[in-house]
Parts: C-alpha cells; structure tokens; sequence
C-alpha cells in the first residue's frame, strides 16, 4: 500500500498483540508501546511492567478450544485448562510467528495520547518522547489496577493486608491465619492454596453470592457446550446451564456459601473444581461480610469474629487508561460509549480492543475486535451514521441493563453472541464501503481485503 497510515497500538498483551498482527494484516503501519520487556502483558508473572497478577497455581478458567485465536489454534497435547505460564508461551510464540515484536517498542511508557486534528494523533512516552499517527489503538488492559474496598471498613486492623494482584504463591500464607475476602476466580484460588499450608482453616468472607461452577461437568468442560447452545434465548441457556451445575455440584448454600445474588450469566460465574473439596474437609469456612476490625480481630456482619492475621483483597480492579484525557473517557472509562465495543463515538480512529467484560474467553473476542478495526483503520470497512452508530450503543446497553444490572453495564457482552456478530458487522460495512465509497471512514485505504482477515469477495446480506 502506498503512503500506508500509521497506527498507534498500545499495549502488547493478547489484544494488542491481535491488534498488531491484524493491522499488518490489511498494510497498515503499526507502532506498539509496552511497559513490560516482552510479549504477553499480564499474563507474564515475571515481565518488567510490574503490572502482572499472575501466580502460580493460575490457570485459565476457559477451556483450551474455547480460549484460542482462531488464527492460532493451542497445542492439541495442551490439557483443558493450561497454565499461565503455558498462555505467557503461547502469546510469545504467536508475536514470535507473526514477526510482531519488532513493531513494538518495549520498555517504553505512554503517559499521554491527544489528537491535534483530524487523523492526527501525538503519542508521548515517559522519557518525553513524541510520535505522529494517523490513528490509536487501545489495547491497555483492565486487570492490573487494583481496587482496594472504598471507603475503607471501620476499625484498626493490626495484621496485613495485601490485594490479590500481589499474590505469588502458597508460602505466603504459612502458618498463618488467613481471611480472603471476595468470590470470584482469584479469590476462590488463592483460598485454596493458602488452606495447603494455613494455620487452622482459611476464612472466606463474602457480603455477596456467586455461581460457583466446576471446571468439567459430565467428563467435559463445563464452556464445551457454550457454542452449541448460543442460538437459543439468554434465559433458556441459563436454565439449562443452572440445571446442570446444580445436578453437579447442588446449590451453593449447602456448602455455607451466599446464595446467588444473580442467575448464572447474570454476572461472571466462579469456576473452581477444589473449592468445594476444601469447603466440606473443613480446610475453608464461609463467612458473611466484614463488619469492622477490631485489633487482631475480625467482626462480621452475623455477630461472630475471628483472630486473623492477613487479609487478602480479592476484589477486583478498576478500569484505568491513565495516558487518555476525560475528553475521550468521560466521567468513568466504563461507562464509555463504542460502537460495538470498538469505536469512539467521536472520532472512529481512536479503537479500543479489550475494553470489555465477556461472559466467555477474552482471546477470540479481542481477535475479532482487532480484525473490525483493522478493517476500517484500512478503509475497507465504512461505519453506519452516526446516528445510528448511538442507537445501536443505546440498544446493546438497554439490553446490558436487563440482564447484568447497574454492574459496568457498558463494557458487558455475550461471548457468543458477540464473535458471531463482528464478522457479520465487518461484511456489512465492507459491502457498505463498496456501495456508498463517500462512506468510507478508515485513514487510508487498500486495494482489496486481505485473505487473513476472511472478508468476504462477494456482497452478503446480514
């Protein structure tokens, strides 16, 4: 492509390595910035960016199949659910085959993204640095800022306390009497390992239920039928999925656990084959949420407090994208508008990949979001009005707010229904570039869509 455009590409881990490879893809001039000294983000326990929460008993909590790019299938001798450090392989393997890594600079900080005019975007790096770009690629993650309780629960506590995104491994914990405080897949986790080697049992205290589901129900993974059954409306997946956890493993009360503050894909289920075997050995006990501290002590909300020694936060992270301005983020980054979950609203050349909360697996979704923008930033791919650009962000969080709540409703997809329907979208706005060329929206444009990205030759309908 002659005079292609520059894209900025922020972030190195699974969506901007997508990204990277999708851009080159199509011809398009990609530049990545990273913090950390090498490929894969957080998944990387030991990168330079400081960022990482890995540890390591940490596996993925989406099976293997469910997990992998389309274009770059896991090894089939994996196991279902491989470890972090097999994902922290697999994602330098992939920058590796694609010759990624020399499109990004490592080690380099960006402190500040702002456009200057139309397809012109300056990116400035921490050692002052500044570059031109036609357009900008979010790809930063938000798993890595961790979210501390706010305000903070009344008392002194005289013990530590640590969040979970400081947590290595079990030795930690030894011979020491340890509270986790949340439920979800870290939490669950880290409780486990900690019940190894513990004094007396771990404690875990939520103020809130989750669906706790095991990692294989009837010999097979518990996401294998997730696919077969996307056709069919979210509520009659959700019956049938509630069913066969509660034919499984039985209501989660039973293991004096809160009851499910929401049905299962409500909110992210919990996924965990041990916990319950620590639950009914003892090794854990439920407990309700914190009223206050009291020195050494723990009081909960039912009355009763425990001696405790550490603390361990497992409640979560907040969603930062420090280098952008409020102009471009509004009042919270999550509650941010984008068409489908890629495109500013304001100006479509700055794309965001990853700046969701799936009901699924991360990699496939970022893929396909990584092949729609790379389409448009090339101009084969043109955007509807902008008109109906909102009502279709207006519509998606509607139907977010029915089914998840007032929790980040805005960031919410479907996984399958999502990746189903970004290559929909992507044959749609080619056909769209091709009938009405004044609608083309991309910095540039190339002569035909390239093979890697699957568009399709020949005009289809929706």
């Amino acid at each position: 492509m002659r005079n292609p455009p520059r894209v900025a590409v922020i972030g190195a881990g699974a969506a901007g390595l997508a990204a990277l490879k999708t851009l080159v893809d199509v011809g398009v001039r990609p530049v990545g910035y990273d913090k950390g000294d090498r490929p894969g983000g957080l998944w990387v326990q030991d990168n330079s960016s400081g960022l990482s929460a890995a540890y390591s008993s940490l596996h993925l909590n989406t099976s293997k199949k469910r997990t992998e790019f389309v274009d770059f299938p896991m090894p089939s001798t994996w196991p279902d659910y491989p470890s972090a450090k097999m994902i922290a392989g697999y994602l330098a393997d992939y920058a590796r085959t694609f010759d990624l890594n020399r499109h990004v600079r490592y080690g380099s900080t960006v402190v500040s993204v702002e456009r200057q005019g139309p397809g012109e975007w300056f990116v400035v790096t921490e050692d002052g640095a500044t570059d031109r770009f036609d357009a900008v690629v979010v790809a930063n993650g938000h798993n890595w800022d961790p979210r501390w309780p706010d305000p903070a629960y009344p008392g002194t506590f005289e013990g530590r306390q640590m969040h979970a995104h400081d947590y290595r491994d079990a030795e930690t914990f030894r011979d020491k009497r340890v509270m986790v405080v949340g439920m979800g897949n870290s939490a669950m986790d880290i409780t486990v390992d900690a019940s190894q080697v513990s004094r007396g049992p771990v404690l875990l205290s939520a103020r809130r239920g989750v669906h706790v589901v095991p990692k294989y129900l009837f010999g097979r993974p518990s996401d294998a039928t997730g696919g077969a059954i996307a056709v069919l409306p979210w509520r009659v997946r959700q019956a049938l999925a509630q069913t066969m956890v509660r034919l499984s493993v039985g209501d989660p009360t039973r293991y004096g656990l809160p009851a499910p503050a929401s049905g299962l894909f409500q909110d992210h289920p919990t996924l965990s084959d041990t916990i319950h075997h620590r639950l009914t050995h003892g090794e854990v006990v439920p407990r309700p949420g914190i009223e206050r501290f009291d020195g050494d002590r723990v009081v909960f909300t039912d009355g009763r407090s425990d001696r405790v020694d550490l603390v361990v936060w497992a409640t979560g992270y907040r969603v930062s994208i420090p280098f952008l301005s409020e102009r471009w983020l509004g009042p919270a980054p999550e509650e941010m508008p984008l068409y489908k979950r890629v495109f500013h609203l304001e100006d479509p050349s700055l794309t965001f990949i990853g700046l969701m909360q799936s009901t699924g697996a991360a990699l496939p979704v970022v893929e396909a979001q990584a092949k729609l923008a790379a389409t448009h930033l090339a101009g084969l791919y043109a955007l509807p009005g902008l008109v109906e650009q909102r009502r279709s962000v207006r519509r998606a969080h509607r139907d977010a707010v029915r089914r998840w709540g007032d929790r980040r409703p805005m960031m919410r997809i479907d996984f399958d229904r999502y990746v189903a329907d970004l290559p929909r979208e992507i044959a749609i706005g080619v056909r769209r570039a091709r009938n009405r060329p004044e609608a083309r929206t991309g910095v540039r444009r190339v002569s035909k869509p390239s093979a890697a990205l699957d568009l399709p030759q020949k005009e289809t309908t929706p």
